[in-house]
């Protein structure tokens, strides 16, 4: 029998959580953790917080302009703290909106020349730091991790590269 299925079999007899070990808690606190790791980086240097680093990578993987409602779905985060930081980052002119050629009830948005500098700067320490956080890890352990998360986020149906999502439009 293997771990899932005891786990599954643990369950329906009553077992209870060890919630240290309960991957869901695990990957939340680990990217909890990541991200406060990462947010050190465009917080102190260019005054950002996650959500507006969130809608400038999103806008910064893209080629094109898109919704503000797109970028809450590709980040999983929720409409109003993405409208909030689309709001702030509109009035420090990083970013713009654009009319939709579609739909002209509906604005996109785009990075600005000052936002695409500010990202270009900042996307070389966030590798470095990525590089720091795991480095306790092997290379041969670094390729089986993200293999790992790639099989995860496949069964979950998740975009899995910048190709894929521009394809879709969705993530």
């Amino acid at each position: 029998m293997g771990a899932a299925a005891r786990r599954a079999n643990a369950a329906d007899h009553g077992a209870k959580l060890d919630l240290l070990r309960f991957v869901p808690f695990r990957l939340n606190r680990l990217a909890a953790e990541v991200s406060a790791a990462l947010s050190s980086e465009y917080r102190e240097r260019y005054g950002l917080d996650i959500p507006e680093w969130r809608v400038l990578a999103t806008l910064g993987f893209r080629k094109e302009a898109c919704s503000a409602q797109y970028i809450a779905h590709c980040t999983r985060t929720h409409k109003s703290t993405i409208s909030r930081a689309v709001t702030t980052l509109l009035a420090r002119q990083l970013i713009e909106r654009v009319e939709n050629e579609n739909d002209r009830r509906e604005y996109r948005l785009r990075m600005t020349r000052s936002g695409r500098t500010l990202y270009e700067e900042l996307i070389p320490r966030l590798l470095r730091k990525e590089a720091d956080i795991l480095s306790c890890l092997s290379l041969r352990e670094q390729k089986q991790f993200a293999a790992a998360l790639g099989k995860i986020e496949q069964s979950l149906d998740l975009v899995q590269n910048a190709h894929e999502a521009q394809a879709k439009e969705a993530y």
